[in-house]
């Protein structure tokens, strides 16, 4: 299995933060964002081939400085898509295939947007994976509000952890239950990125376009966690985030 985490955003609602630093390279409680994406993979390194990490290129030297001292013990590859501003950014769809084409990835791939901040222990994930391999699975979290869930993507589950339904940011969502940004795609989906591309539907940017898209098509399945989950999308967020982690949050290092 192959990690591609998504960092080519450019997070106009953090700004001045982001303005020349990128979301997954700010520091929350201490600890760069991105690094305690990495504290939750690398106990999973007998199963990651490697890591890609995909950003633009107005970003892509911070994350060259970044790479220096990461520290890794798992291949990573640093990708550039080539965009600069957030009017000309591919959209997280097309950065997957971006990367999928750079890294030569045939096999399963698990995608993590590189803005995630999450409690819950990726081996529990990837147990609930292995249960069904040839499955798309997708990281649930019940927001438990449905103003704010109209935010995020929205999955409705039957008692099978099915996806029966799935929208991108509705405007009456069905359920409280979201997409966190994190996917796991056998290797049979990784291959229809690109044919969902040149389809060219409406939804070339939020992965959640092509999970409602593969839904249609055949299974996808939930995981659903309990464990906490942050939205770093705003300065407020980001402000109640740090405070968290500086008082020991449960990711991580604090």
């Amino acid at each position: 299995m192959d990690v591609l985490i998504l960092a080519a955003g450019y997070a106009v609602r953090l700004r001045p933060l982001t303005l020349n630093t990128p979301k997954p390279l700010l520091d929350i409680g201490g600890r760069k964002l991105l690094d305690r994406i990495l504290d939750k993979l690398i106990p999973l390194k007998n199963e990651i081939k490697s890591i890609y990490i995909i950003t633009n290129e107005k970003f892509f030297e911070k994350f060259e400085e970044w790479f220096k001292g990461c520290g890794v013990p798992i291949e990573i590859m640093l990708i550039n898509d080539g965009s600069c501003s957030n009017e000309t950014r591919l959209g997280a769809i097309k950065d997957l295939e971006m990367a999928v084409a750079a890294g030569n990835i045939e096999g399963d791939l698990l995608v993590i947007a590189g803005d995630n901040l999450f409690d819950f222990d990726l081996k529990d994930f990837l147990s609930f994976v292995w249960a069904m391999p040839d499955k798309v699975i997708v990281a649930l979290h019940d927001i438990g509000d449905l103003a704010a869930a109209a935010r995020f993507g929205v999955a409705k589950i039957n008692d099978k952890f099915r996806i029966v339904d799935f929208e991108e940011k509705p405007a009456k969502p069905k359920s409280t239950l979201i997409s966190t940004g994190i996917y796991y795609f056998p290797k049979e989906t990784v291959r229809l990125i690109s044919d969902y591309i040149k389809s060219g539907r409406k939804g070339q940017d939020a992965p959640g376009h092509y999970i409602k898209w593969l839904s249609s098509k055949g299974e996808v399945y939930g995981f659903v966690f309990d464990e906490d989950w942050y939205d770093i999308g705003d300065i407020a967020s980001y402000e109640e985030a740090d405070r968290k982690y500086k008082g020991g949050g449960k990711s991580g290092k604090a």
